[in-house]
């Protein structure tokens, strides 16, 4: 009996960081726009325009982000689980905030249009209210990015008129996993994990959002 509650808790465990991995924040962006050009009205534009903004989203969101972690972390010896703790999370965020005001200007330069530019602003205020709060608290940047995900599903219904009641349902069951996910690895508590998505979820209403997307400008301009 007891064997098998070891392996019901490493098949657990496993399972916990499967999830986390897969849900990672750098590839939130990224995600976002993916389902804008296959799902919304944005599908009709010009493939080689699409093509363009996922492959300046992806080198500045994704790509730069891992590969400059990935040279600090062997730089330093650290492990991936040393970076795990608060007091070296510093680093890491400014280096991805690096790479996100890098993607901000770029998109700005090509005239990219505010609802899409929009996404790697609120990812970046968020990335930078949890750097602030990480000084006091370990803020859960995997749950931030999906509450982001759950107030982009909000603004853009606002913005292009459609029901998002079933994509709603889904990143919300998305989102319980990967904070359960996140708790059983003990990278984070219940209060670290419900105030990470509440984080994301403001910020990303606050510059998408038709009826807030002033601060879009204020940001920008």
């Amino acid at each position: 009996m007891e064997e098998q509650h070891i392996v019901a808790d490493r098949t657990l465990i496993r399972t916990a960081r499967v999830i986390s991995a897969i849900f990672t924040p750098f590839s939130i962006p990224f995600l976002a726009f993916l389902i804008l050009f296959l799902f919304s009205y944005l599908r009709i534009m010009p493939i080689q325009y699409k093509l363009i903004v996922l492959g300046v989203v992806y080198c500045f969101t994704i790509l730069m982000p891992t590969l400059t972690i990935f040279l600090f972390r062997k730089i330093n010896g650290f492990s991936p689980e040393d970076l795990g703790e608060r007091k070296r999370r510093f680093m890491p965020f400014l280096l991805t905030i690096t790479s996100y005001v890098f993607c901000l200007v770029m998109m700005h330069r090509l005239n990219i249009p505010w609802y899409m530019t929009g996404i790697i602003l609120a990812a970046l205020i968020m990335m930078i209210i949890c750097i602030i709060l990480n000084l006091k608290w370990k803020l859960s940047e995997h749950m931030a990015g999906v509450g982001a995900i759950v107030g982009g599903l909000v603004s853009f219904s606002a913005l292009f008129g459609y029901n998002p009641i079933w994509w709603l349902c889904l990143f919300i069951l998305i989102a319980g996993v990967l904070g359960t996910a996140r708790i059983i690895l003990q990278h984070h508590t219940l209060g670290e994990v419900l105030v990470g998505f509440a984080v994301g979820l403001i910020c990303s209403l606050l510059v998408l959002h038709p009826l807030s997307n002033i601060l879009f400008r204020i940001f920008l301009f």
